[in-house]
């Protein structure tokens, strides 16, 4: 793939790093930012990478939305970082280290929204796939160790990307025919949340083993009536060949074809579950309005 105009144009989710008085460089500013990993892992193939920056904010000017990149991208993938917000679920915080970040839930809620409002491919790595369920209508397990009986440890601060588990395909599903003659495989764990109850619409297509963890979801074909969304738990990019973990290609390839599918016949754009035309992002705007008038330390 060589000419500009055939490289496919694939949106990146945005982390946060809110504005630190404290901070000796970009002292009160608030930084937006992407993982080199996953954008290099998107670049392999010559897809172009474009992060969407929230375009609300106390320094906003112009009028640029997150429908504008919806529509001029071929797909967007939500990639990972801090806790969600259980009240994004409808959940009170177990504990406050489990608080999460309930405004970077609202830009990404609202990003997902515009994605499929415009019938392009959504994929989701990590946190990207507790955020889809939760925006489809699922929840999450604020902390699975404690609330999951018998639970592997899936996420261990000392080893990070190098903690790892089985994971188990269910039969028949289109991840179980990415990898055909492969019951089982090996990933990262980086994670202490997970899904407990799955969105209406989605399949479960692998399991950790033998926790019984949800750690791959897609959402269930519907004809053209509803566009491409596909998540895994674990982080396909930091995939290790030496540690015999999965192979990512696969996984990458998949994705990358809906959207290049899209190009030429694009899904028909909806509306998520119970809620009215970018109702996200609005929420996000005066969450962003409420939090400039507060004190920093009091904003998040």
């Amino acid at each position: 793939m060589t000419g500009i105009n055939k490289r496919l144009k694939i949106g990146l989710s945005a982390c946060f790093s809110y504005a630190d008085p404290t901070r000796p460089l970009f002292t009160g500013k608030t930084l937006q930012y992407v993982e080199q990993s996953i954008a290099h892992w998107l670049m392999s193939t010559g897809a172009l990478v474009v992060m969407v920056p929230c375009p609300t904010g106390e320094t906003q000017r112009g009028d640029v939305k997150l429908a504008h990149y919806a529509e001029w991208l071929d797909g967007v993938v939500m990639h990972g970082g801090a806790d969600v917000w259980p009240g994004s679920y409808g959940e009170e915080p177990m504990q406050e280290a489990w608080i999460g970040d309930r405004i970077r839930d609202l830009y990404d809620l609202a990003l997902v929204e515009a994605f499929e409002q415009a019938g392009k491919p959504i994929f989701g790595v990590c946190r990207g796939l507790q955020l889809i369920n939760v925006a489809f209508g699922g929840s999450l397990y604020q902390d699975i160790e404690t609330q999951h009986e018998g639970a592997l440890r899936h996420r261990d601060a000392a080893t990070y990307d190098r903690n790892f588990h089985d994971i188990e395909f269910v039969k028949g599903s289109r991840l179980s025919q990415m990898y055909p003659g492969q019951a089982r495989a090996r990933v990262n764990s980086i994670h202490h949340q997970g899904i407990k109850h799955l969105a209406p619409g989605f399949d479960v297509e692998a399991w950790s083993y033998p926790d019984r963890v949800p750690e791959a979801i897609r959402r269930r074909w519907a004809g053209r009536s509803a566009g491409y969304i596909a998540a895994t738990q674990w982080h396909p990019e930091f995939h290790q060949a030496d540690q015999n973990t999965l192979d990512d290609a696969a996984i990458l390839h998949d994705f990358l074809q809906a959207c290049t599918f899209g190009r030429t016949r694009p899904a028909t754009g909806r509306r998520l579950p119970g809620q009215i035309q970018d109702r996200a992002a609005r929420l996000l705007r005066q969450a962003l309005l409420q939090a400039q008038r507060l004190p920093s330390r009091l904003r998040f």
